[in-house]
């Protein structure tokens, strides 16, 4: 056994790994190498019963953001004699699906796997704002059903991108890898956070910060939300923040489906009030509210932001080095700490 100098939990030197969805072969094959490792073989999310047991059997949970790990879970997991769980290695950057403070109270470390998804979920969002602003999906579907008349030269319009004004809300790595690329089309940029860049960073990709959300939402041709989940950016872009689009603008959410709210969203594009939308991600995931699926302008993928065999297998490589990290007595350079007040 090994312990950190901070109060964590004694460590064992081959600690029982339960992992709690399929990862890559080569990421399963390389941890049954280090780690005594109980794998998910069927890929079917653990109840939380499951996941309450599997918390009481092993050293170390590696969760996924599906797996919500909350303080009553934590609680009961180290309260009993003889309690192992000393690390919770979630797979994935978020980690509003665990609490951390609570796990740091019962001296369980938390680490993350930040940064690896970061150009996967950027050349997704720019898939999605020109899809959206093309219309091709929509048109796509003309063809497929066979209702394609031809070419013609005012028929089947959309929008290009050089010109338009791109608000970016959250302008961290993803927000400022989508601002990257959006510079090579010509876009105007500008951004809100919740702290001014430095402006060196601003001139690398000539935006303009907002400091003020509403601005931005009522300026921008294209929105884009790449902020973290949290009680103070539920439903961010709500009924009254919708309403203040151009109608001739769209919105992109590849961050998480919290943000919008979907009964608004519903509303205004039924309502034709604005021109589209492009949702990776959905407020009751995995269930999605049908009648998305009807709506004109609307282009909706299955959480597919990161879902690239490169990104999934670098996230791999960075949960299994901070598991080893930990194991040899090290702080992980991925360690989440709670977030202060």
């Amino acid at each position: 056994m090994t312990q950190h100098s901070e109060t964590f939990r004694p460590i064992p030197s081959r600690p029982r790994v339960i992992v709690t969805r399929r990862l890559l072969p080569s990421v399963e094959a390389r941890m049954a190498e280090l780690f005594d490792v109980v794998l998910n073989a069927q890929d079917i999310p653990m109840t939380r019963a499951e996941l309450e047991a599997a918390m009481r059997d092993c050293d170390v949970l590696v969760p996924t953001v599906t797996d919500t790990i909350d303080a009553a879970m934590i609680a009961g997991a180290t309260g009993e004699p003889g309690a192992r769980l000393g690390m919770i290695a979630s797979f994935g950057a978020g980690t509003e699906h665990i609490d951390v403070a609570a796990a740091r109270s019962h001296r369980i470390m938390v680490t993350n796997t930040p940064g690896v998804f970061t150009d996967d979920t950027a050349d997704l969002t720019l898939a999605l704002i020109i899809l959206v602003s093309r219309r091709f999906s929509e048109n796509a579907e003309i063809l497929r059903e066979g209702k394609w008349t031809g070419w013609g030269p005012a028929v089947m319009l959309g929008h290009a991108l050089g010109g338009k004004t791109l608000g970016i809300v959250g302008m961290g790595r993803i927000g400022q890898a989508v601002a990257h690329r959006a510079r090579a089309f010509g876009m105007d940029i500008r951004y809100h956070n919740r702290h001014r860049l430095p402006g060196a960073i601003e001139n690398m990709f000539a935006a303009r910060h907002v400091p003020d959300l509403d601005t931005l939402i009522a300026e921008a041709d294209i929105l884009t939300f790449h902020c973290p989940a949290g009680p103070e950016t539920v439903h961010l872009m709500n009924a009254r923040r919708i309403a203040l689009m151009k109608p001739g603008a769209c919105l992109v959410n590849t961050g998480r489906g919290q943000l919008i709210d979907e009964e608004a969203l519903i509303a205004a594009l039924a309502e034709e009030r604005i021109a589209g939308a492009g949702l990776d991600v959905f407020a009751r995931e995995p269930q999605v509210d049908p009648r998305l699926f009807e709506l004109p302008g609307l282009v909706a993928l299955p959480h597919l932001g990161s879902a690239t065999y490169e990104g999934r297998g670098a996230a791999g490589e960075r949960l299994i080095a901070n598991i080893r990290f930990w194991v040899d007595g090290h702080r992980p350079h991925d360690m989440v700490l709670p977030e202060l007040p």
